[in-house]
């Protein structure tokens, strides 16, 4: 059943240990700029934006409660990762030369989609972050084989 409710991706809360060095992060890997500066009672809140995605970071002084490994933790509740699509993952590597601690692969998925591949980094705050090529979904034909 689908609802008459029109809503839309509004944005993922990301909790950082260093406010300035996790928007750093994202506004130079992934293209984010600075969209809104939320403060009150000393309390930052950084919106960041690219295109119709959002992040909202908060600082935080808590020490992680999952350690973060692969793609991510399995933990029900918990954001396994989050995802960006590239154009070539070994030009995004070769940019990076090493500044970026992988978790896992790279991985060729092409037994499922021709092109398709995979890496997983991580960010300041050990947040799991896919980074893929040649993602593309199945046509409705395929798809209704698993209804």
């Amino acid at each position: 059943m689908t609802t008459s409710i029109e809503a839309r991706w509004s944005h993922v809360g990301l909790n950082c240990v260093d406010l300035k060095r996790t928007e750093e992060f994202y506004r130079r890997w992934f293209g984010f700029r600075r969209a809104r500066v939320v403060e009150e009672d000393g309390v930052r809140v950084v919106f960041l934006r690219s295109g119709d995605v959002y992040l909202e970071l908060f600082a935080t002084s808590e020490e992680p409660l999952l350690a973060t490994k692969d793609d991510g933790p399995a933990n029900p509740g918990v954001a396994r990762h989050l995802a960006f699509q590239v154009p070539s993952v070994d030009a995004f590597l070769a940019e990076a030369a090493g500044a970026l601690p992988i978790s896992l692969g790279p991985l060729e998925f092409e037994k499922f989609i021709p092109g398709w591949k995979t890496v997983w980094v991580t960010d300041p705050d050990g947040v799991v972050i896919e980074v893929s090529q040649g993602y593309v979904d199945q046509s409705e034909t395929e798809l209704s084989q698993y209804s």
